[in-house]
């Protein structure tokens, strides 16, 4: 891919919030009530070390030097060139960007989806963009993803003008599958973990050494946290993909918060199908269309 110029699309004047859910535009608009700083409710933080798959108590707090394990991450550095980045951005800025929650704008390649009623129409559905197809086969290198066949692409455009952030949660499980694939473009960010279930984590004392220590493993637990209380940060840098599946897929809910967010950033996500839409499952033949349909990457943004 060739490079090209990425200039920041001017900053828009309206929102699309819904409900409980505010930005900085319209938070300004009704004035009075100060800006929402989308602060973190979960008492505990701990940062997620790649190499070591271990979350460690961040610096200067209560359990800094403890650590558990936190499966169900990969991050990937490095994942595009600065020229590919530079063109994807420039070839979404070309197509039209709707005003979605929280600041956020959006692109969506993908099948219109009901959720709450289990049903999908692939009216407008086209395909994944041109630009996604090398994006893809890229993925396909790597052993984690080798048989990871995208059914959806999500572009989210995040601004700290406008407050952009996603508040936490989970991915549909019924029309998406185990893996979840997202590439972070133009700025680096957090990606914030958190879990509501009761229960506890157990935690271990870092041994020396830390955080290269832990790949070899660590002490007996010998301290234990309430799950709710605690919050992970994943690191994104910019151009890296990160894949959760798992534990990390299921059961620990997502975020970017609008502390997270310095600069422009475009976090483009990819959705393979559920079991249920895959061989053997009731709606095997709908999820074959869907595949055909995405992996013809003739696609342009649904409306």
């Amino acid at each position: 891919m060739a490079a090209a110029a990425v200039v920041p699309p001017e900053v828009l004047r309206e929102c699309g919030c819904k409900g409980i859910r505010t930005c900085l535009v319209c938070e300004r608009q009704r004035g009075g009530d100060p800006p929402r700083q989308y602060p973190s409710q979960k008492t505990h933080r701990f940062i997620y070390y790649p190499d070591t798959g271990w979350a460690v108590g961040a610096e200067e707090s209560d359990f800094e030097g403890w650590a558990f394990p936190f499966p169900g991450v990969t991050l990937i550095e490095d994942f595009v060139t600065p020229e590919e980045e530079a063109e994807m951005v420039q070839l979404m800025d070309r197509d039209p960007w709707k005003l979605s929650q929280s600041g956020r704008r959006k692109q969506d390649y993908g099948p219109k989806v009901n959720f709450r009623k289990q049903k999908l129409k692939m009216a407008g559905f086209r395909g994944l963009p041109s630009f996604s197809r090398e994006v893809v086969r890229r993925m396909g290198l790597y052993p984690i993803l080798e048989d990871f066949r995208p059914v959806e692409q999500c572009n989210l455009d995040y601004c700290p003008e406008r407050g952009s952030a996603i508040d936490p949660h989970l991915d549909d499980a019924w029309l998406w599958g185990e893996r979840l694939v997202s590439l972070n473009l133009l700025s680096p960010t957090v990606l914030s973990m958190s879990r509501e279930a009761p229960g506890s984590l157990l935690l271990c004392l870092a041994p020396s050494g830390f955080p290269e220590a832990l790949a070899d493993g660590a002490m007996a637990p010998s301290r234990s946290i309430p799950c709710q209380e605690v919050e992970v940060a994943v690191p994104l840098p910019r151009r890296s993909l990160v894949v959760l599946r798992g534990g990390a897929r299921h059961q620990w809910k997502h975020a970017i918060h609008r502390r997270d967010v310095g600069a422009r950033r475009v976090g483009v996500t990819f959705r393979e199908l559920s079991a249920e839409f895959g061989p053997g499952g009731k709606q095997q033949e709908l999820g074959q269309e869907l595949l055909q349909m995405a992996l013809s990457f003739h696609g342009r943004p649904t409306t």
